[in-house]
């Protein structure tokens, strides 16, 4: 899933970026106001990590502009301000939540996920679909207890489909979350991807809809009768 962050600070930034990569997510990096606006507004996000302090365009005013234009992805405040007034309009801008530098990488990591969980309609980190597992804390995959052996891209795809079961999901959409902007989005090799993990997962539980896109079945496939 994609997660834009936006911070000026450009090792900061790559650091971020790294946690993220590191823990299945696919970041965007934008390094001042205007740009974290934009991409924000035209980009496909999971979620965003954003820094107050930023060139440009303060990000109490990106915040407000996203809110503005009806962009609902979760949003974690970065900031080196710890007066209680910066933290009160940055909620009422439209946060989600915030962590204070100096930080952890772990803990945006763990805030991002549990953002990203919740915005999604779970309330505990393990998800499942019948007797498929996925624990979104350790990004490991079970079925029927036993745990499976995924690739890094397979696991985030799983994630991303486990996070929205039940939903017809489009490969527009699903490659705007596994891909960053400046990759070659090729629906093949997704489709291969997604034939490797139906394999892994037992057949039935992830349908193709001819024209519209994946879905992963909410509870186990029934076998057909007879």
């Amino acid at each position: 899933m994609r997660v834009l962050v936006v911070e000026d600070d450009r090792d900061l930034a790559a650091q971020i970026a790294s946690a993220l990569e590191a823990a299945g997510y696919t970041p965007e990096l934008a390094h001042d106001g205007e740009e974290g606006e934009f991409l924000g507004s035209t980009e496909t996000c999971a979620a965003a990590v954003l820094d107050l302090g930023l060139p440009k365009l303060d990000g109490i005013e990106v915040l407000r502009r996203w809110r503005g234009a009806g962009l609902g992805f979760p949003v974690l405040i970065l900031t080196a301000r710890d007066e209680w007034a910066d933290k009160v309009a940055g909620f009422r801008a439209g946060a989600d939540d915030y962590v204070l530098k100096p930080f952890r990488m772990e803990e945006v990591v763990l805030r991002i996920t549990t953002l990203i969980r919740r915005a999604a309609g779970h309330a505990t980190a393990e998800l499942t679909a019948g007797a498929l597992g996925f624990d979104t804390a350790t990004g490991l995959a079970s079925l029927d207890g036993m745990p499976l052996k995924l690739t890094a891209f397979e696991a985030r795809l799983l994630r991303f489909l486990m996070l929205h079961k039940g939903r017809v999901i489009s490969r527009t959409e699903l490659s705007e979350h596994m891909y960053d902007r400046d990759s070659d989005r090729d629906f093949r090799s997704l489709e291969v991807v997604i034939g490797r993990l139906r394999k892994k997962v037992g057949d039935g539980r992830i349908e193709t809809r001819r024209g519209e896109g994946y879905r992963l079945l909410p509870a186990d496939p029934v076998a057909p009768a007879g």
